[in-house]
């Protein structure tokens, strides 16, 4: 986790073979800012977070996720929301994929 107020999200970037990758960027009481890094193939399941938006920025990458009732592929520049209480999740990362992953409040 980064001390200070200014870093730089592409320094942090790790990769995992066997499952993606989660790096605390920045982990308050009111907030949570990280990355998620995917290699190609892999997933995350379909979860809810109680009393929490997320959304995820992609940085880079392609992924098909899914959001309630919507599935689409998001690629480098689109934001993906997700209110709380809607289930969301990647249904596959079409390329490696890193994305930018905000919630508030942050998960306990």
């Amino acid at each position: 986790m980064a001390s200070g107020f200014f870093l730089k999200a592409d320094r942090p970037v790790v990769f995992d073979p066997d499952k993606l990758s989660k790096v605390d960027l920045f982990r308050g009481e009111r907030m949570f800012v990280g990355l998620n890094c995917f290699e190609q193939g892999q997933t995350q399941h379909t979860h809810v977070h109680a009393g929490a938006d997320k959304f995820y920025l992609i940085l880079s990458g392609r992924a098909l996720m899914v959001v309630g009732e919507e599935t689409g592929e998001a690629g480098p520049g689109t934001v993906v929301w997700a209110p709380a209480e809607v289930p969301h999740g990647v249904v596959e990362a079409l390329e490696r994929t890193v994305m930018l992953v905000a919630m508030a409040p942050p998960p306990r």
